[in-house]
């Protein structure tokens, strides 16, 4: 099974675009901390290389800017290629099966609030004295 889940935030703000036969494509990169830091008492941190495609392209270049934290749900891509110059390169990508926009409303870096949840309100319980319908 090749699934990953990563939570990270954008690096840059996300690249829309569309295929020859007009089927968007939307590529953006996150950082996602590590878990364990070594020694060093600077944090790692791993770079991603994200597609989305279609529907969720466009919702991810409409509502996601850089700096914005969200959780990728997808599958590792790994693509071999030879450059210009012979060499043989190899490019991992993470293909989004979904992006969840983690950036509250009015945190840093979000673009647009209308994803971001209403705020709780609290119920407000009434008083309720009736024991008319009371049978015994």
């Amino acid at each position: 099974m090749n699934k990953i889940f990563l939570i990270g935030n954008l690096t840059r703000d996300p690249e829309l675009s569309e295929t020859n036969s007009g089927v968007s494509v939307c590529r953006f990169s996150i950082a996602v901390n590590r878990r364990f830091s070594s020694q060093d008492p600077e944090r790692q941190t791993d770079f991603f290389n994200v597609t989305a495609w279609r529907a969720l392209a466009e919702t991810v270049a409409k509502y996601c800017k850089k700096g914005n934290k969200v959780a990728v749900t997808g599958s590792v891509q790994i693509r071999n290629y030879e450059d210009n110059a012979g060499q043989k390169r190899t490019f991992v990508d993470v293909v989004a099966d979904d992006v969840e926009f983690l950036t509250p409303k009015g945190g840093q870096g979000s673009a647009d609030d209308d994803y971001a949840p209403a705020p709780k309100k609290k119920p407000t319980l009434e008083a309720f004295d009736d024991d008319s319908d009371i049978p015994f």
